[in-house]
């Protein structure tokens, strides 16, 4: 066990994490030349092609040093702030971490975030400046940005180019010999915490575990303790390149079990294994259930398939712990689920993912954040979407969620930055230069804000400079309305949403402007309408198509050319009673992409 060392790498995103992995890889001989391509652990194409990483990945290497044999449990994480729930897994399962730092930019705002949780779990950190290959770098600054943050000393931090391979086996010898080898007792009552799981359609689901106490054999009884479930242990192993099985796994091994598990239902994430003859006293402390910051329906786009999404949200889920759902339905969209996301990247890679694993073809509404109603009544209730929303003369008071944001950018940027802040009804609390010009800025924002394009727009006034993080900070009080959509007075559930007051006019507007360019035109004129309550605030029509009924008349009375007019008139309203409009995938995808 003193030769075993688990760790993992943490950094701000495009700071060079999968391609320090790759490297380190390739020095300890894991993966052979023939097999080697950039991101080799990101095995989901949707990763190659965003070049992100989404899942963390977990890989075990074999290193010599001066003729003893190490073994390195190594994962790597993604480093958006979206998919920190996987950061924050990965750290359970490691007494170590390489915090990567890129030599060009310097500490950002998701490195300060991923090392507090680090901290947080006492992990060892060895900080790595990455990049400095490049002519940009600035290894002086960046150095004193470390020494500032973690108040280590210039010698401990370690300098390497990931893409080159300069300074790499350096690394290696220091996880060595920086991070403690795993504690625990071999021959106490199993222990092990269960930090991930995927779902294999032949061999059912594979769950990912890190032993804490005891030994794990081939054949074994075991029981998952929170479900208390036992299941008969067909394969254990390690996780190489591809799964290795092993006859025996001993306490600070991380590996993998398969036990023929068919329901997605009986796995948790957080959970621990034992075995069912000598269990444990007690579970491991798992993981905090997560905090979905960003609410939307997913409906099938055929009603049928209900049932064959709540099978593939499960296996999604399965993979991606941070995916919360519940069922709904709606008057527009029939049958579907209200789906928990960490923040808008995370819903577009969710749905994403349903279609191209999954095959399911769905509709996501307009994204919500969740808001709290006091009643006239004293009640208080929660409400996650526009329709859950009470009756305005019900309503006492109705609460939003705040974060706590931490922006870091160029001292050049910080007008804009500020004035977007503003703009999004924030409150600035803090100022605070790193260095003579880069600068922190703390504010107060409003969750409901932030969801839309302020990522994005933040990215575009500081030139991609500026970068963003951000906790939940409570419920302030807030003037709240629900604006709704209707299509000819009848009311399109999924485009309603709950907005700030003073800006449901512009919003209406726009929304409007944009369903006049994307529904198509019928054979009657359809009206789109904007309103709060009984209210209409904007209103756009969309034109009928017509055939020409008077061409047929050349010359006589103009009652004749009349007459014609007035029975296509008399069709259209009887078409207008029977037609429907159907509002097309686009037009709400559209929705969310308004400026």
């Amino acid at each position: 066990m003193k030769n075993i060392r688990n760790f993992c790498i943490i950094a701000h995103i495009d700071h060079g994490k999968s391609t320090l992995a790759d490297r380190l890889l390739e020095v300890t001989n894991t993966v052979s030349q023939r097999d080697m391509q950039d991101q080799v652990l990101d095995d989901m194409d949707l990763e190659k092609e965003r070049g992100i990483t989404i899942k963390s990945h977990a890989i075990q290497m074999n290193y010599n040093r001066g003729g003893e044999d190490y073994v390195l449990n190594l994962i790597d994480t993604p480093g958006h702030v979206d998919f920190s729930y996987e950061v924050s897994r990965s750290i359970a399962a490691c007494e170590g971490a390489l915090l990567v730092v890129d030599a060009t930019q310097g500490i950002q705002a998701q490195t300060i975030s991923n090392l507090y949780l680090a901290l947080e779990n006492d992990l060892e950190i060895i900080p790595v400046m990455n990049k400095i290959d490049l002519d940009s770098a600035m290894p002086e600054e960046v150095a004193d940005e470390i020494i500032d943050l973690l108040g280590c000393t210039r010698e401990e931090i370690l300098s390497c180019s990931a893409k080159t391979g300069v300074g790499v086996p350096g690394i290696l010898d220091a996880i060595v010999d920086r991070i403690p080898a795993p504690k625990g007792d071999e021959n106490a009552p199993l222990q092990a915490l269960v930090f991930d799981s995927v779902f294999n359609a032949f061999r059912g689901i594979i769950s990912y575990f890190r032993i804490v106490n005891g030994t794990i054999k081939t054949n074994d009884w075991v029981k998952f303790v929170s479900t208390e479930k036992d299941y008969h242990a067909d394969e254990i192993g390690v996780l190489r390149l591809n799964m290795e099985p092993r006859k025996e796994l001993k306490a600070g091994d991380v590996g993998y079990i398969i036990s023929g598990i068919k329901s997605s239902k009986e796995v948790r994430v957080g959970d621990t294994i034992t075995h069912v003859q000598n269990p444990c006293d007690k579970a491991i402390d798992g993981f905090e259930s997560v905090k979905p910051m960003v609410f939307a329906g997913v409906y099938p786009v055929d009603t049928d398939d209900y049932e064959e999404l709540r099978a593939s949200i499960e296996k999604l889920q399965l993979n991606d712990a941070s995916l919360t759902f519940e069922p709904e339905s709606s008057l527009a969209l029939g049958f579907g689920f209200r789906c928990g996301f960490l923040g808008l990247l995370h819903m577009e890679i969710v749905q994403e993912r349903l279609t191209r694993e999954f095959n399911m073809d769905v509709i996501t509404t307009v994204p919500n954040v969740q808001y709290k109603v006091q009643l006239t009544n004293g009640q208080e209730i929660d409400v996650y979407n526009p329709s859950g929303m009470p009756e305005p003369n019900n309503i006492k008071e109705v609460y939003e969620p705040y974060i706590h944001a931490q922006i870091i950018t160029k001292a050049d940027y910080i007008g804009p930055v500020i004035k977007l802040c503003m703009d999004k009804r924030g409150i600035l609390k803090n100022q605070n230069y790193l260095t003579t010009d880069r600068i922190e800025i703390t504010f107060d924002l409003p969750l409901g804000e932030v969801v839309f394009d302020f990522y994005d727009k933040l990215k575009s006034i500081s030139k991609g400079y500026a970068s963003f993080d951000y906790y939940l900070n409570g419920f302030k009080p807030s003037k709240l309305v629900k604006l709704e959509i209707l299509l000819n007075g009848d009311p399109v559930d999924a485009l309603s949403t709950l907005t700030y007051v003073d800006n449901a006019y512009p919003i209406g507007r726009k929304m409007c402007e944009k369903l006049k360019d994307l529904i198509p035109r019928q054979q009657f004129d359809v009206a789109i309408q904007a309103a709060i309550g009984s209210k209409i605030i904007a209103r756009e029509t969309v034109r009928q198509v017509r055939k020409d009924v008077t061409a047929k008349c050349y010359g006589g009375d103009i009652t004749r050319k009349r007459k014609l007019l007035e029975k296509q008139k008399e069709g259209k309203k009887r078409m207008r009673q029977v037609g429907n409009v159907e509002v097309p995938q686009s037009a709400f995808l559209a929705v969310l992409k308004l400026d």
